[in-house]
Formats: C-alpha cells, structure tokens, sequence
C-alpha cells in the first residue's frame, strides 16, 4: 500500500500537467487570413477576433462561429416564375456574396444561405410578374441588376452584401420554346432571302452601271476619233493652203524680179510693144468671145503685118 501511494503522487501529477497543457493549448488560437472569430463569454457576445494570435479564458469563453470573410458563390435550384402575359418559365440563379460584419452574420438569421436562396425567389418572382416573355428573354442585364439592389439592402441586418447576381439560364415551356425555334428559322429564312434579293439588286446595278461605262466610254472614243480627224483636215487645209500661199509667193516674186529684170535692162518702145502683142496672145487664148484691142496695140499690128509684107516681096 505504501509503494502504491508513493507511485500514485507522480502519476497524478503528470496527469495534471497534461490536462493542464491541454487547456492551455486549447486556449490559444490563430486566426487564418480572411477568417474572423465571433467569441462568446457565458453565453453572451464578448468580441470579434481578426487575423492572427488570440488568447481566450478557460472554461467561460468559447468560439462561438468561425465566419469565412472570402467572396462566396452560391448556385440555387431553378425557380418557376410567372410573367405578366402569363407564362410559366423556369430561372436558376447565381449569387455572390460577402460576409461583411461576422457578428450580425453570426446572430441575424439562422441559416443565412437559406434565407438567401428564399428572398432570390421572392425577388425574382415579384421583377419577373412585371415583364412580358419577350422582355424577360432579352432584359437580363436589367433583371440582373435589380435583383442585386434588392437582395443588398435585405441582406444588410445579416451582415451580408450581394456583389453580383447572374441568370445562370432561363428555361421557357416546351411549347414556347418549339414557337420560338420556328419563329428563329422563318426570321433566318426572311433574312436569307433579302440577302439573295440585295445580291441581285446590287448585280444588276452593277451591270447597269457597266453598261452606261461602257457607252460613255465609246462615245468619248467617238467624239476623240472626230476630234482627231477634224484637227487632221484642219492642218492638211492649213498645210495646203500655206503651200498654196508660197506658190502665189513664187510667181509674184517671179513677176516682180521679171519686171526688175525689164525696168534694169531699159527696153526701148519696140520691145514694149512686143511683150504688149504676147499679152495679147495670151489673152486671146482665153475662152472670151468679145476682146477689146488698144489703139497703140492695133497700130502696131498694121506696122507689123507692113514688115512682113514687104519681106515677102
């Protein structure tokens, strides 16, 4: 019994040591980045712990969340929804959120992802039943955006913000969706065919405006080649003329130098007369059929026919 006590005193003592190891280890605590702690002291909130070492008393404080400060998505389940003209579609949304104050986080609503996922479909269903089907296909930017500022302000107590939320798809019933596949293909077909028929339009203005080139072009050609021809006929007549002008030119220069050549060598009245009967013989060639003879010309002839006379005897 005595070995038995004396061996009990150093047990006991390790014994201690390490549950009291243990509760000061428990006692200590990191908090990782983008994490906060919400600590309670006897049931109640004492303080919020941010990043880094942290001590907290035994036995009367505990951790009473651990709240993840990091952006986070949340994927929920299609939704059915009403539009104003009365048809039935289903919407699946994506949320992204942030934790922003960990203690209204911790003490505003029970399950806050829940409640998050109930007030989408709440929203999304009072923003839809005021828009037609057509509006809904083609307004998501607009759906997108009310819904965020809705969502922000309701999940402002919970200490939550929504950054963003996104119409993930929009699933319209089987019959809308075989009217719009065939609406979709006639509007392919329509734009089809005023594709062809601005093709040929554009074809045949084309060959129009070929054709009005082509006959522009030949009656330039035409007006060119007259042109030409005409400033031919032009320099030949100017040519000729010129030609004709130096040969009026020669034969008066002729004339003159023939007349400088009698004024120099000084005929006598003889050979005066005598060129007056070769004029005379010229001018009798003509096809004249009435000649007036001078005096002088005439008086001359009768001395000239004496001559021969009197050479004959």
């Amino acid at each position: 019994m005595v070995i038995a006590t004396s061996m009990g005193g150093p047990i006991a003592v390790l014994i201690i040591l390490l549950v009291a190891i243990c509760v000061v280890a428990s006692c200590v605590k990191i908090v990782p980045q983008a994490h906060a702690f919400v600590i309670e002291r006897l049931g109640g909130y004492k303080a919020t712990w941010s990043v880094g070492l942290h001590f907290k008393t035994p036995i009367i404080d505990k951790v009473a969340k651990r709240v993840n400060l990091k952006e986070q998505v949340v994927d929920f389940a299609p939704q059915p929804v009403i539009t104003k003209d009365n048809v039935t579609m289903r919407i699946d949304t994506v949320v992204f959120f942030q934790i922003t104050d960990p203690k209204l986080f911790a003490y505003g609503v029970e399950n806050p992802i829940m409640a998050i996922e109930n007030l989408t479909a709440t929203t999304l269903r009072n923003i839809i039943g005021d828009l037609e089907l057509d509006e809904t296909l083609t307004s998501r930017e607009t759906i997108n955006t009310k819904m965020r500022a809705s969502l922000d302000i309701a999940t402002d107590p919970w200490g939550i913000k929504v950054n963003r939320v996104e119409l993930k798809n929009i699933i319209p019933p089987a019959a809308i969706q075989d009217a719009m596949e065939k609406q979709m293909k006639a509007e392919r077909e329509r734009r089809e065919a005023i594709l062809i028929a601005e093709g040929e339009k554009k074809s045949t203005i084309l060959i129009a405006e070929g054709k009005k080139a082509s006959a522009i072009l030949d009656a330039e050609a035409e007006k060119e080649a007259k042109i030409l021809r005409a400033e031919a006929v032009k320099q030949a007549t100017i040519k000729e003329a010129e030609g004709q002008a130096e040969a009026i030119l020669a034969i008066q220069k002729a004339t003159a130098d023939g007349i400088n050549f009698l004024k120099e060598a000084d005929p006598n009245q003889a050979v005066i007369q005598l060129k007056s009967l070769e004029a005379f013989a010229k001018a009798a060639d003509g096809q004249a059929t009435k000649i007036i003879i001078p005096s002088d010309i005439q008086g001359m002839a009768g001395a000239v026919r004496s001559i021969v006379e009197v050479a004959k005897d």
